[in-house]
């Protein structure tokens, strides 16, 4: 089964071709120039040059406060463009595994007590930046398109490779003596290694449909901050404070754990704590 992977210079992109190339099967990585998502007849050439049996989607336009100001782009790239990556995939019977993301959900406080294990994969979409919305409306396209996909919702997204929010507190940490981090913001981390793991897994056993892989237990920003710090021997003071002492030009959700009990019953699935996906990130 030969594997495609869109997106290929990024963070989850670059975890996917290791991965596969790990495990000796076949793929073709092609980053964001080589295999634009928003030039469709790009695309078809692509397809037909390479005549994957699946397709990864790991292109998206991920900048969440710059979306605020060139709603355009965000929504060129994460809708119009996956819909029509996926009527390509229809039309040639190719299988398409598409990520989104928690923040497709409103994201209330309130819902922690109504959702305790995190927002089902069937919650109504209610995103509060463009962001989400833009992410919502390629979910919508997808599932129109009459293509086979996988639909993987992932939060928080940490790895090993590009830039993410643990990264950014080691740096931080290391020039810094104290670190201002919010602590009303609560979620469940996803891990790259466990989600590319984890979606193969979907793949091998065949499934189709919309899936949330990420850490079985929640967090906050500020607790996943001074865990980095602390497990990477920093000595940076981390100081918990609340979104409104941090502005942003977008809006992020108080609260958006995505609940993982639909893949918990999934073979060969590895599910883990936040605190041990960080842990082997760390040590990785």
């Amino acid at each position: 089964m030969k594997t495609l992977v869109l997106g290929a210079n990024g963070q989850l992109g670059r975890e996917w071709l290791q991965f596969l190339s790990d495990r000796h099967i076949p793929n073709f990585g092609a980053s964001s120039a080589e295999g634009d998502i928003t030039q469709p007849a790009l695309i078809a050439e692509l397809l037909d040059r390479e005549r994957p049996d699946v397709v990864v989607n790991c292109a998206a336009y991920t900048k969440v406060d710059k979306a605020e100001s060139e709603p355009e782009r965000a929504f060129l790239v994460n809708g119009w463009a996956v819909g029509k990556l996926a009527e390509a995939c229809a039309e040639r019977k190719i299988k398409l595994v598409h990520y989104s993301t928690d923040y497709v959900f409103a994201g209330n406080r309130d819902d922690a007590a109504f959702y305790p294990k995190g927002y089902p994969e069937d919650h109504a979409y209610a995103p509060i930046n463009t962001y989400g919305a833009s992410k919502a409306d390629g979910e919508r396209r997808l599932a129109a398109s009459g293509c086979e996909f996988l639909l993987i919702r992932v939060a928080w997204l940490c790895g090993a490779h590009g830039p993410n929010f643990v990264k950014t507190m080691l740096r931080l940490g290391a020039e810094r003596d104290e670190l201002r981090v919010v602590a009303d913001q609560r979620g469940a981390p996803s891990f790259a290694d466990n989600v590319v793991h984890n979606t193969q897994a979907l793949l091998d056993g065949g499934y189709t449909g919309t899936w949330h892989i990420a850490s079985r237990d929640a967090t906050s920003w500020y607790a996943l901050a001074a865990e980095a710090i602390e497990q990477a021997g920093l000595g940076a003071k981390v100081i918990p404070i609340l979104s409104e002492e941090y502005p942003t030009p977008a809006l992020r959700p108080a609260y958006s754990r995505l609940d993982v009990t639909k893949l918990s019953g999934v073979e060969g699935v590895w599910l883990e704590s936040w605190k041990e996906g960080l842990g082997r990130l760390l040590n990785g």
